[in-house]
């Protein structure tokens, strides 16, 4: 990627995933733009698209992207400065690991939030309608929102929200960002006093939990040192440098106990066993209680590559981590 070459990302605000990728071109300040996928840029859109998701990034080279993580992850190997993976071996795996506890686990937070009540599903309906539909207004506009409104209920299932699940997931919402809150007391990103990978997959869809009525309310209550963060990572600078793991242990290792090692790696490794058994439906307990729900396609792949980046890592130190928080057994199988 030549570095005159410009950029055009397709997206929504509404999308974790988008403002992700958009809040690492800001960083990096690789020359892009933003581009709303709406029914003027549609037509656009399908052209270069292989898949229909978003964010699409369009080089003024004539390359074409499509998901977040392998997004990231190639350019940062074009632009490679500042980095967004720390020094520390050990705290550069947790970053990519808490990078891919956002996209897959904090998706489930997200997504479950915005469509389990009517004040949410009402709200998200209608601002994803103003954003793909601009100018429309009326009977259409109410017909087109509660449409997709309909469609997303139909959809909540993929990421395994439903009537029994959802209790935890909003417990490990709950604690999950009060984890967060409490670790960002004393520095402006995750990692210390600049953006790292980990910051980007978990803002992406903590930012659009923010926006939403119900869980934007509970983080203004309850994560008064988390919204600066979420402000922040729209447009994020370097503040000072990445801190070495033995300072950020303290704060950090009880969010990798209690939300990759006891939900959410378990949860990875029951996915993956049950897309290799052609299941369509699978159980697992999670901290006692049973979650079920159709299996992922997609997280089984980055399952392995997360395990890939483990066994390039891999070091006493780490293990240590890994063992003491419950996540080595998922991350070592395979």
């Amino acid at each position: 990627m030549a570095s005159d070459t410009h950029y055009r990302i397709f997206g929504v605000e509404l999308s974790p995933y988008s403002v992700k990728v958009r809040s690492y071109f800001r960083y990096k300040q690789i020359p892009h733009e933003w581009v709303v996928r709406d029914q003027s840029t549609m037509g656009e859109y399908q052209q270069h698209a292989k898949l229909p998701i978003i964010p699409l990034v369009v080089g003024s080279d004539g390359s074409v992207q499509q998901d977040s993580t392998p997004i990231l992850e190639t350019f940062e190997a074009a632009h490679p400065e500042p980095s967004i993976h720390p020094d520390d071996s050990i705290a550069a795996f947790v970053s990519a690991l808490l990078e891919e506890f956002g996209d897959e686990w904090g998706n489930k937070w997200m997504f479950h939030y915005r469509w389990a009540r009517e004040a949410d599903q009402v709200s998200a309906s209608e601002r994803l309608v103003a954003s793909m539909m601009p100018g429309v207004e009326g009977a259409p506009f109410a017909d087109a929102a509660a449409g997709l409104r309909e469609r997303m209920l139909g959809r909540v299932w993929f990421v395994g929200s439903s009537p029994q699940t959802g209790p935890q997931i909003e417990e490990s919402f709950q604690e999950g960002v009060r984890l967060l809150d409490a670790h960002l007391a004393d520095r402006p990103y995750l990692f210390g006093g600049r953006p790292a990978f980990g910051d980007f997959g978990l803002w992406g869809q903590v930012y659009n939990a923010f926006t939403d009525p119900t869980a934007g309310a509970f983080l203004r209550e309850h994560t008064p040192r988390l919204l600066p963060w979420i402000e922040r990572m729209l447009e994020p600078k370097d503040e000072g440098a990445f801190e070495g793991w033995a300072s950020l242990a303290p704060t950090l290792t009880p969010f990798l106990r209690s939300q990759v090692g006891t939900l959410f790696l378990p949860w990875s490794v029951a996915n993956a066993a049950a897309l290799a058994d052609g299941a369509e439906e699978f159980s697992v307990e999670l901290a006692g209680r049973t979650w079920t729900q159709k299996p992922q396609k997609y997280h089984a792949k980055s399952l392995v590559a997360l395990r890939a980046k483990y066994a390039a890592a891999r070091n006493p130190g780490l293990d240590a981590l890994l063992d003491e928080t419950g996540c080595r057994e998922a991350i070592a199988a395979g």
